[in-house]
C-alpha cells in the first residue's frame, strides 16, 4: 500500500490544471457525421457510460476493465476517449485488437469518422505534420504522440513500441503466440511511463479463460444498479429479473426482486437516468471495473420484448443460447457438455437413417476422415430448423491411394437416398480430410475437379479460428485446401451433443460410433502462463467418428438451402431444373 501511495503522490504532482471530464469533453467535442451513426450529431452518452468516461480520463486510475455486451456503445466511446489522449494528453497511444482485419475495419469504420468530427483532432492527426511520410492506415504521428493500431497476432508489432496509454479491445478473441501472451506483452510496453493508462474492454467468452473477466475480479468491480419506480430499492438489472407472459415476449418486463413489482419497459429510460456505479470491492484502488449487460442499454434493439424473443430463439441451441449469454448477458460461457457420455447419446437412437430420411431433413453433408487402409464416412442431416440429425455412417475399405477405393467414394457421393416426403435426396456438400500429409496429394486430386459439387480439400486447425474458410496460399502441387476451426466445431458440437434434441441419432449407428464420436474432452491448460480450452483424447479410444462429425458440421457452413425449394424438390421423383433463360435457335444446329 505505501508504493501505491508513492505512485499516487507522484502522479498528483503530474496532473495537469483542471479541465473537462472525459464525459463532457466527448459531449462538447464529437459530433457523428451521417453514414457512421444511426443518430448523426453531437454524441450523447447514455447515463452509464459517463462514469466508464469519466475513469478512462482520471490520471488517478491505471487501469479500466469493462465485461461489455453488444449495443452499448462501447466502440464510440472506446475510440471517443482515444480522441481525447490526441487532443489533450499527447502522447504514445497504442491500440491492440485482435487480427489484422480488425485494425482496419476500426481505423476505417470508426476511427478515421470520429477524429474527422473533431476538429482539433483532425488538425492533429492530418498528414500534412508529418513531413517524413511515415504516416500509414495503422501508424500515425501528431504533435507530442502518436497512434498505432497493433493485431494481437503479430507479437513482434509490440516490440517496437513504448506507448503511455493502451487500449485493448476484444481481449477475449486474443491467443497467445509464440512469444506468449499479447496482452501481458502490450502491457509490458506501457511500464516506463509512471502515468501510463491501461484500458481492457471486451465481451466474454469462456468463463475459465477469460481475459477480461480475470481482469475485472482483480478490479474495484463496479456495477450498475437503477432504482425501482415502485419501492426505490437498488438493483442490478439480471435475466432472472425479466419475466414475460407465455408465448408473448413482447410482454417482457422487470421483476424487482425487493417488492415483486412488475415494471414496464416504458420506465426503463428513467430508471437508467438515475442508476449508479456501485464499486463491490472499494478497497481495490487504482482499478476501475466495470460489468454491464444489455438489459440497461437504451438502444432501440435492446428493449426486453426484443431481448426475450431472441431468447425464445435461441435457447434450444447451445450454439446460440453461448451467444445470447456472451453478446446479451456479458457472461462467460461456463462449457456446459465437456465430457460426453456414449451410453447417453446412444440411449437416444431413433429409427430413422439413410434407408429413409425423415421429412424434417432439408440438407445433407458429409464428413470424411481418411486413414491408410480405409475411407469413413458420417452422413448429417439439416432441418430448417438447425436440428442436426446423424443418419448413418459407412466405411470404404481399401488403401488411400487405390484408384478403386475413391471410386467407390465417387459413387457413395453421388448416392440420392430416398426421403419421407416422396423423392430422393443428393448430398449438399462433403469435407475430406486432407491434413494428412502422405495422403493429401490424392486427397486434393480428389476434390479439385469436384469442388463446384462442394466436394473439399479440408485440413483442422487448432485455435480460436473461423468454423471453416479458404486456405490463404495453395498447395505445392496448386491444390486449394480449406481449413476447418476443430476446436470451435467441438465445442459447438460439444454444446449441441449434451442437449437432448439438438443432435439427434440414427438406430442405424453400431456401438463404435458412440465410443468414437466420445472420445475427446474439453480441458483447461496452461500455455506460455496463459489458460487455454482445448481438447484432448480419452486414453484408449479411436476418434473417427468425431472427425467425421467435425467435418460434416463445417460442411454445412458452405450451403445456402432454399429451404422452401428444397420441400418442393424433395417430393417430387426428380429434382427441380434452375430456370433457364431465352432458348436461341440455330441453323446451324439444325444440319
Amino acid at each position: 500500500m505505501q508504493i501505491e501511495d508513492v505512485r499516487r503522490s507522484a502522479l498528483r504532482a503530474l496532473i495537469p490544471p483542471p479541465r473537462l471530464r472525459l464525459s463532457e469533453w466527448i459531449e462538447s467535442e464529437i459530433a457523428l457525421p451521417d453514414g457512421v451513426s444511426a443518430q448523426p450529431g453531437p454524441v450523447r452518452l447514455w447515463p452509464f457510460q459517463r462514469e466508464i468516461a469519466d475513469a478512462i480520463g482520471d490520471p488517478l486510475i491505471e487501469r479500466v476493465t469493462l465485461v461489455k455486451p453488444v449495443r452499448v456503445g462501447f466502440t464510440t466511446l472506446l475510440t471517443s476517449a482515444v480522441a481525447s489522449f490526441v487532443a489533450n494528453e499527447p502522447s504514445p497511444i497504442l491500440c491492440l485488437l485482435p487480427a489484422e482485419a480488425d485494425c482496419r475495419d476500426y481505423v476505417v469504420s470508426d476511427v478515421e469518422p470520429i477524429f474527422g468530427a473533431s476538429p482539433a483532432v483532425a488538425d492533429a492527426m492530418s498528414d500534412e505534420r508529418d513531413e517524413s511520410g511515415r504516416n500509414t492506415l495503422l501508424s500515425r504521428r501528431f504533435p507530442g504522440g502518436s497512434l498505432k493500431v497493433v493485431a494481437a497476432k503479430a507479437p513482434r508489432n509490440l516490440r517496437r513500441h513504448n506507448v503511455r496509454v493502451l487500449f485493448i479491445d476484444e481481449a477475449d478473441g486474443m491467443e497467445a503466440t509464440a512469444e506468449g501472451s499479447p496482452i501481458i506483452l502490450a502491457e509490458r510496453r506501457t511500464l516506463s511511463f509512471p502515468d501510463r493508462k491501461i484500458v481492457m474492454g471486451s465481451t466474454p467468452v469462456f468463463e475459465e479463460t477469460s481475459h477480461v473477466l480475470r481482469a475485472y475480479a482483480r478490479s474495484d468491480g463496479r456495477v450498475f444498479e437503477v432504482p425501482c419506480p415502485d419501492c426505490g430499492a437498488l438493483t442490478e438489472i439480471e435475466w432472472q429479473h425479466i419475466v414475460w407472459d407465455d408465448g408473448k415476449p413482447e410482454t417482457a418486463r422487470f421483476r424487482c426482486p425487493h417488492c415483486e413489482s412488475e415494471i414496464e419497459e416504458r420506465h426503463k429510460p428513467q430508471m437508467v437516468a438515475q442508476g449508479a456505479w456501485r464499486p463491490t470491492r472499494p478497497e481495490v484502488q487504482g482499478h476501475a471495473g466495470f460489468r454491464l449487460n444489455a438489459l440497461v442499454s437504451l438502444h432501440a434493439n435492446a428493449s426486453w420484448a426484443k431481448l426475450a424473443a431472441e431468447f425464445i430463439g435461441a435457447k434450444d441451441d447451445p450454439t446460440t443460447l453461448q451467444t445470447f449469454v456472451n453478446t446479451i448477458l456479458g457472461q462467460g460461457w461456463r462449457g456446459e457438455g465437456d465430457e460426453l457420455a456414449e451410453d447417453e447419446l446412444a440411449a437416444r437412437a431413433e429409427e430413422f437413417g439413410l434407408s429413409g430420411i425423415p421429412a424434417e431433413v432439408l440438407a445433407l453433408t458429409v464428413g470424411i476422415d481418411v486413414q491408410h487402409d480405409r475411407l469413413e464416412a458420417t452422413f448429417l442431416g439439416w432441418a430448417e430448423s438447425g436440428t442436426m440429425l446423424v443418419l448413418g455412417h459407412r466405411v470404404i475399405w481399401g488403401q488411400f491411394d487405390d484408384e478403386a477405393t475413391w471410386a467407390e467414394l465417387d459413387d457413395t457421393l453421388r448416392t440420392r437416398f430416398p426421403h419421407a416426403l416422396g423423392g430422393r435426396m443428393a448430398i449438399d456438400a462433403a469435407a475430406i480430410d486432407a491434413g494428412d500429409g502422405a495422403s493429401m496429394h490424392r486427397v486434393t486430386a480428389f476434390a479439385m475437379p469436384r469442388t463446384r459439387n462442394k466436394v473439399l480439400a479440408i485440413k483442422g486447425a487448432s485455435g480460436n479460428r473461423p468454423v471453416i474458410e479458404r486456405a490463404g496460399s495453395k498447395t505445392k502441387t496448386g491444390a486449394r485446401l480449406w481449413i476447418v476451426g476443430v476446436d470451435t466445431v467441438k465445442t459447438q458440437l460439444f454444446g449441441r451433443l449434451s442437449q437432448a434434441g439438438s443432435v439427434r441419432f440414427s438406430a442405424d449407428l453400431p456401438p463404435v460410433w458412440y465410443e468414437q464420436a466420445t472420445s475427446e474432452r474439453a480441458v483447461i491448460k496452461y500455455r506460455r502462463g496463459q489458460p487455454v480450452r482445448s481438447f484432448e483424447r480419452v486414453p484408449g479410444r479411436r476418434a473417427e467418428a468425431l472427425d467425421c462429425l467435425v467435418y460434416a458440421f463445417a460442411a454445412r457452413q458452405i450451403i445456402n438451402p432454399d429451404w422452401e425449394r428444397r420441400r418442393v424438390e424433395l417430393a417430387q421423383d426428380q429434382p427441380l431444373r434452375t430456370a433457364a433463360g431465352p432458348i436461341l435457335s440455330s441453323k446451324w444446329m439444325q444440319r
